[in-house]
């Protein structure tokens, strides 16, 4: 079998594909990461990979001053969008991918961090991310974002309206964390995090119980919605 290509821009390190490895690897795709910070981290076509994720990151899509490679990834992100390859956006990802679309990209004034539930549209329930549904999903952002033109809003939960978006069949926005790892692995996310955890006065091992507590659900929900939504992105 041909491996398909699948670049994974990773922005920090302990936030990879976690539960999104697999069911890549299943499908037949070999992974590849660029690292922020490595030599020519994004010299690449756009077009070129079968599939392209941008992951999470502490960071504001708006800060290009201050982090200069910004500007190069949105205009990647233009690039792929323009010819409608499979692209996958998590957290600082599907902010990219709103910016790249022409949507406006804002702090929303408050963090929402910690597992809870996504509600879904009429969309998202017949979308892949009908796994999801029920799930108690990680969330951990200060930032949100408008709906961009031509996009399907698919979840949002009552403090966020837009959780998820897809723009046409290939192109998936999620502003919250379902390929988390939320097993041992987890605790790089608290100590990566943990300035940013305590100036939000989070209970940090309520946090931990609460990632233990969902850890087997979520990781199923995860794999079967990635594995639907590659099987349709193939179908297509």
């Amino acid at each position: 079998m041909t491996l398909k290509s699948a670049l994974v821009i990773r922005h920090v390190h302990f936030e990879d594909l976690g539960t999104f490895a697999a069911p890549l690897r299943r499908a037949g795709y070999q992974i590849e990461y660029r690292d922020v910070g490595a030599e020519g981290f994004l010299d690449f076509a756009p077009e070129v990979p079968d599939l392209l994720v941008v992951l999470g990151g502490p960071l504001g899509v708006y800060e290009e001053l201050a982090y200069p490679f910004l500007v190069r990834e949105i205009d990647v992100l233009e690039t792929r969008l323009a010819s409608s390859r499979p692209t996958i956006g998590i957290c600082l990802g599907a902010q990219l991918i709103a910016r790249a679309s022409g949507a406006r990209v804002f702090p929303s004034g408050f963090k929402e961090i910690g597992f809870d539930p996504v509600s879904l549209s009429d969309a998202g329930r017949a979308s892949a991310l009908r796994h999801l549904d029920g799930v108690p999903m990680l969330h951990w952002h200060g930032d949100t974002f408008d709906l961009p033109a031509g996009a399907t809003l698919l979840a949002s939960t009552s403090r966020t309206v837009q959780q998820a978006f897809s723009i046409g069949s290939t192109v998936l926005g999620l502003q919250f964390h379902p390929e988390a790892d939320a097993g041992p692995a987890f605790e790089r996310w608290l100590v990566g995090h943990a300035c940013e955890l305590t100036a939000a006065k989070i209970d940090i091992a309520k946090l931990r119980r609460d990632a233990a507590d969902v850890c087997p659900a979520l990781a199923i929900a995860a794999d079967a919605m990635v594995t639907e939504w590659l099987e349709q992105v193939h179908a297509g």
